[in-house]
């Protein structure tokens, strides 16, 4: 089998009051609590070519769905948004898990999610049906990262590097909040693709006697671990990007990755390489993310099919805007400001995709 070969992991810049308008710039004025007045469009609708069907999917009703993580809102409900400028009746989404998801969406009671992990979601994929039941197009979000994490003040009083080193049950017991002796790993919440990862790699590097996969609420479960580091106490975590906790919790100046001894992946990622080009591995492939939808549906529906494959979306832009989340900025009404911001701000660039989304549903001269 072929290795695969991930981009350097992507580091997360920090957000901090000294950089100014740093937070603004990065998601080019999305917050209007940045005191920035948001761009103005470089792009009008007189400059746009006339089209026969500027709304396509007038009638067609979509039903997005999605994982139940509220830091997910922002990329769905900017999918949601464009297809709505072209006609389409968007229901709100459904919050599921993954596996229910992927089986919805092939089965045609949803239309399409905005954050299928790849390859980290690849049996869902698979098991629902692969391509011949759903479509996958384009690349809406790259350089996906995810890693076991500790803090850094442990990490270099002990010489950590690699999670193989808690094998040992004195570095181990470092790690444990709970007073039974073992390490407790906040880990990934049940039924995500992570867990199978997570609980593959405690077997393939015997971490089972001596590590706790702490599992339940994700974002309860990393808020209280942030509240042990501010305490001072040690923390081992399992975390993603585009996530805010590696803004609270910075790579390199808070905490450090931790290596594993060897690539060892479950499913249909066995026997992919986690190496990555500058030699480290932190036991996970760095994924895409990308817009899952029916695969009957989106040939049913061109212009739909054609935005979900030219969309993309920066992951520092899903970055800071999940921080603003993580700063209060988390109600509904926020989010979808956050969206009609992202928008405006980048208005050419939608302009220039709901075109092609137009266009693909024009009919063919012979």
């Amino acid at each position: 089998m072929t290795a695969y070969t991930p981009p350097t992991l992507p580091s997360v810049a920090p957000i901090s009051p000294s950089q100014g308008r740093s937070l603004c710039q990065r998601i080019h004025s999305l917050a209007m609590g940045c005191g920035l007045a948001l761009l103005a469009s470089t792009a009008s609708a007189s400059n746009t070519p006339a089209l026969t069907n500027e709304l396509p999917g007038k009638g067609v009703i979509v039903q997005p769905v999605k994982n139940p993580v509220q830091e997910e809102n922002f990329q769905h409900l900017l999918v949601m948004e464009l297809l709505q400028k072209l006609g389409y009746t968007v229901r709100p989404f459904q919050e599921v898990d993954y596996p229910t998801a992927y089986m919805s969406i092939a089965a045609g009671d949803a239309t399409f999610i905005a954050s299928h992990w790849n390859p980290l979601h690849a049996d869902f994929y698979k098991n629902a049906g692969g391509d011949a039941k759903l479509y996958r197009q384009g690349t809406y979000i790259r350089n996906a990262a995810q890693g076991y994490l500790i803090d850094k003040k442990t990490a270099d009083q002990y010489r950590i590097t690699n999670i193989a080193q808690l094998q040992d049950p004195n570095i181990a017991q470092l790690f444990d909040a709970d007073g039974d002796g073992k390490a407790d790993l906040t880990g990934c919440t049940p039924g995500w693709g992570c867990e199978a990862v997570v609980e593959h790699h405690l077997d393939a590097y015997q971490l089972r006697a001596t590590i706790t996969h702490q599992q339940g609420n994700y974002a309860a479960l990393i808020a209280d671990t942030l509240a042990r580091y501010k305490a001072g106490k040690p923390v081992l975590y399992y975390t993603w990007t585009p996530y805010w906790v590696s803004n609270e919790l910075q790579p390199g100046k808070d905490v450090v990755w931790l290596e594993v001894p060897f690539s060892s992946l479950p499913g249909a990622q066995k026997g992919l390489d986690t190496t990555l080009p500058n030699g480290k591995n932190y036991g996970f492939t760095v994924n895409s993310q990308h817009i899952v939808a029916n695969q009957a549906w989106a040939q049913a529906h061109p212009a739909a099919a054609k935005l979900f494959a030219v969309m993309q979306l920066p992951l520092a832009d899903v970055n800071a805007q999940n921080h603003l989340m993580s700063q209060g900025q988390n109600q509904p009404a926020d989010v979808q400001r956050h969206v009609q911001a992202w928008i405006r701000t980048h208005q050419q660039q939608v302009d220039d995709w709901l075109q092609q989304a137009r266009q693909a549903a024009l009919p063919t001269t012979p």
